[in-house]
């Protein structure tokens, strides 16, 4: 039996996988959530915290978006059979322009409050997007909307510091990603018009391919 944790993206919940399904005689999936941080908790010290959650070996670890960062730190401290990454980036050096500027300037300091206490806009800087009537889903799947975790992990995710990417590690990204454009990407897997949320609308694509990701070595 092969084990599979999944990492959702920043505020997001585990509910964002409700429509993967991967083989039962074959894979059981555990569902991984984010917890608060500690004050001046680090992303490698949270990380580590992190892998008390991970109760087998030699499992496969996904994280989408802000999970995938999360999930790349997190096997830094344990033996991993496959990382998976999905909507996110595998260095500093793939971070959109808007990212490395607020990391210059320190823009992320200025998170406004409005961010965290409105779900449209908490949606468009998680998701990337903002779909008309659909607010009922975003209040569904984003849940972790607590302000010192978004000030947590908006600085975290700006100020990743990784140089070099995590080896073997595979990346799935959409060409329709506009909060990670692909145009910054390398070594990635293309799903052509997927968005950042491409785990929730595509999910077929991903119960199709990721027994074959597992299992090709």
């Amino acid at each position: 039996m092969i084990h599979v944790y999944l990492m959702p993206g920043m505020a997001a919940n585990p509910s964002i996988f409700e429509n993967i399904s991967l083989p039962s005689a074959s894979y059981t999936t555990h569902l991984l959530e984010w917890q608060l941080p500690e004050p001046g908790e680090s992303l490698s010290q949270y990380a580590l915290r992190m892998t008390q959650f991970i109760e087998h070996d030699d499992i496969v670890l996904l994280g989408v978006s802000f999970g995938g960062v999360l999930v790349q730190e997190m096997a830094k401290h344990i033996n991993v059979r496959k990382l998976i990454l999905v909507s996110t980036v595998k260095s500093k050096y793939e971070l959109p322009r808007r990212m490395k500027l607020s990391r210059k300037l320190k823009l992320y300091k200025a998170l406004p409050a409005s961010l965290i206490e409105d779900v449209d806009k908490l949606a468009k800087y998680a998701f990337g997007e903002t779909i008309k009537n659909r607010l009922d889903l975003y209040q569904k799947y984003l849940s972790m909307n607590d302000r010192r975790y978004m000030k947590w992990a908006v600085k975290e995710m700006v100020c990743w510091d990784q140089e070099t990417p995590t080896e073997n590690a595979i990346h799935i990204h959409g060409t329709a990603d506009k909060v990670f454009p692909v145009k910054y990407i390398d070594n990635c897997i293309k799903v052509q018009e997927g968005t950042h949320i491409m785990v929730i609308t595509r999910a077929k694509w991903f119960n199709e391919h990721l027994p074959k990701l597992i299992e090709n070595e």
